[in-house]
């Protein structure tokens, strides 16, 4: 069995600002060659957890190893090794693209017989080649991002750390990074802070879910549904009441629930969205009970998956109902030990 490599190891990271603990002990690994996802709500820790993977912000405490290197003691090899592009990057609005980038390459110590040809590569794999000469301040959005991500890869690096690549793009660039990102499988390891989950679905093999500092959820999309989704969607067309429809099912499940309704088309038909507790196959047994109804026609049913906002805000809330649970506790805790302290002092005395 082929022993896993891992590019980027953390274990027990933590985050201390004064009395707020941004990041709170948390572990995770990404193989070579992986992109993974990096979600959680505004205030989460993802930034944070980022710029110490990059080597921006130090530790409180915990150890960070990217590429087997630790951060905190080999920040040189660390930049060597981390393409890094932050959600406000920023860009020298000044220079040329074609300009900036191999001032860029100057820095990140590429050799000087392999620059030009490098930022050729680079613009060339980023749709660049066009916008070469143009100045960067008068670039559109997705050109800088573009920009951004050319300066990421220049140095081959071994791991990509993005935070929220397509924020403010258009639909044709959100495609046109997410490809470009995508061809990165394989060849570096890739973590991406978004908060288009679409998005970030399509495009990561795992996904870390990170709420209070605190990761609450990590595994691929389907592991995720396992663990936070308890229940089976499905889509159906058909011609008939809704009470008939709920009728002909209750012997598929008496508590199913109606989740989207719209009004029938010009023939009749109205697209329904039904979720059943419990994660299941029901399609044949809805097949059959549709039917044996003469009082519905179906023109189409299928299984839909719980998307990834459903994954997202079903971790995110059990992880604020735990918080919620706590700080309810917390007065009794607090009550105990000031009794133990008393206890304590009444027996020095």
């Amino acid at each position: 069995m082929d022993q896993k490599e891992y590019t980027i190891e953390v274990e027990n990271l933590c985050k201390r600002f004064g009395k707020l603990e941004a990041v709170a002990g948390i572990s995770f690994q990404v193989e070579k060659g992986q992109i993974v996802g990096f979600l959680g709500p505004n205030g989460a820790g993802k930034s944070t957890t980022m710029r110490i993977l990059t080597g921006y912000t130090r530790a409180t405490s915990g150890i960070a190893r990217i590429c087997g290197f630790p951060v905190a003691s080999e920040p040189h090899e660390i930049k060597r090794r981390v393409g890094y592009m932050p959600e406000n990057n920023p860009l020298p609005l000044e220079l040329r693209v074609r300009e900036y980038l191999k001032w860029r390459a100057r820095l990140k110590e590429l050799p000087l017989r392999h620059r030009s040809k490098r930022v050729d590569e680079v613009m060339e794999r980023c749709d660049l080649t066009r916008a070469r000469d143009r100045i960067i301040g008068k670039l559109s959005k997705g050109f800088r991002q573009r920009v951004g991500i050319a300066d990421a890869i220049l140095a081959h690096p071994e791991v990509i750390i993005m935070d929220e690549p397509t924020i403010g793009l258009d639909p044709h660039q959100v495609i046109m990074i997410r490809d470009l990102i995508a061809s990165l499988r394989g060849k570096m390891s890739v973590i991406i802070s978004s908060h288009i989950l679409p998005e970030i679905e399509m495009t990561c093999d795992q996904v870390i879910i990170i709420n209070g500092g605190k990761i609450v959820g990590k595994g691929t999309p389907n592991e995720l549904r396992e663990t936070f989704i308890d229940s089976t969607i499905y889509e159906l067309e058909i011609n008939g009441d809704l009470g008939d429809l709920r009728e002909s099912l209750k012997n598929v499940a008496s508590n199913l629930e109606v989740a989207q309704y719209t009004e029938a088309d010009e023939r009749g038909f109205s697209k329904v969205t039904i979720r059943i507790p419990g994660r299941h196959d029901y399609g044949e047994m809805l097949f059959s009970c549709l039917s044996d109804n003469p009082l519905i026609r179906t023109r189409s049913l299928r299984m839909r998956e719980a998307p990834l906002e459903d994954v997202f805000l079903a971790a995110t809330r059990r992880s604020w109902e735990t918080l919620d649970t706590d700080l309810t506790k917390k007065p009794e805790s607090i009550a105990s030990e000031t009794e133990e302290k008393e206890v304590s002092t009444a027996g020095q005395q």
